[in-house]
């Protein structure tokens, strides 16, 4: 197992660097993932790190590849594939060849498809706010993808510098610049219509880019919580029908209220982030997760 002295730093997984964090000092690894592309930092994460350390776990935060002060990197079926083959990575260069999942919105996502493709690595499953449904698939297309289409096909791979949310990763980490400068135009378009492809929603495939036939590989036990009444981004159909396609899944009913994420979203738009942030919910979830990671 990793040493305690070396608790946080980044390293490198796949030609990437990727910058991570461990709490607590013993018990069972939980590689916990937010939503998103929003990095290890972002406010209620770590609120909920915190709580499920105190319950005698320890928990892996990480900037996934986009995220944070990590590398970007562009490559796979989907972003959450690149994802799930940049976590076995990470936690085989940690030492770690076993550990809990817990993710919600894009994390959720990015633990389902890990859990899928290396069921071997994983001992347990939680995940909530699953993103599902027309307006929730099409809405993740157009807004983490079709962004830097445009900006490639218009201004060419320059165009990438002057994408909000790319400036933001090279804020995090000025290496970055010169990682989206060294791209090629049409290797770049071909993986992002690829992923823009994944937000297509098709027959069979309850979460973008994942055949249904995949949850089959899911064998260990697992926690959903279900997505709000109203919520349009985390549909309660989808995390039903995500119940229904992992065979023996506890399903249990949102701890925060069901209008929560419609709420943060709200005063979000409204530039309220200080008083509420999207994840600040998810705290109130750790007495649920952590009753069913005991059991």
């Amino acid at each position: 197992m990793i040493s305690q002295e070396c608790r946080a730093g980044a390293v490198a997984v796949n030609a990437g660097n990727v910058v991570y964090e461990i709490l607590g000092e013993k018990g069972d690894l939980i590689a916990l993932t937010p939503g998103g592309r929003f990095g290890k930092d972002v406010p209620g994460l770590r609120p909920l790190a915190e709580a499920l350390t105190e319950g005698g776990y320890r928990v892996l935060l990480w900037d996934r590849p986009n995220c944070g002060a990590s590398d970007v990197q562009f490559y796979g079926h989907s972003e959450s594939h690149m994802r799930a083959e940049t976590l076995r990575g990470l936690l085989s260069a940690l030492g770690f060849e076993q550990c809990i999942l817990a993710g919600g919105s894009g994390g959720a996502r990015d633990s389902m498809l890990t859990a899928m493709l290396y069921p071997e690595l994983v001992t347990k499953l939680v995940v909530w706010n699953i993103v599902g449904g027309v307006y929730g698939m099409y809405q993740l297309g157009a807004f983490y993808v079709l962004p830097s289409i445009q900006a490639v096909r218009f201004s060419g791979i320059e165009g990438l510098l002057k994408v909000p949310e790319w400036r933001d990763r090279i804020a995090e980490n000025p290496n970055n610049r010169q990682r989206f400068l060294a791209l090629d135009a049409a290797a770049f378009l071909t993986v992002m219509m690829r992923w823009l492809n994944a937000f297509v929603p098709k027959p069979g495939q309850t979460i973008p880019g994942v055949d249904d036939e995949m949850f089959n590989r899911i064998k260990v036990p697992t926690l959903i919580i279900r997505g709000g009444e109203n919520d349009w981004d985390h549909p309660k159909r989808t995390s039903l029908e995500v119940s229904c396609l992992i065979k023996g899944a506890e399903l249990i009913d949102p701890p925060w209220p069901e209008d929560a994420w419609e709420r943060a979203a709200e005063d979000r738009a409204a530039g309220k982030v200080a008083h509420f942030n999207l994840f600040d919910t998810w705290v109130q979830a750790a007495p649920a997760i952590l009753d069913f990671l005991d059991s």
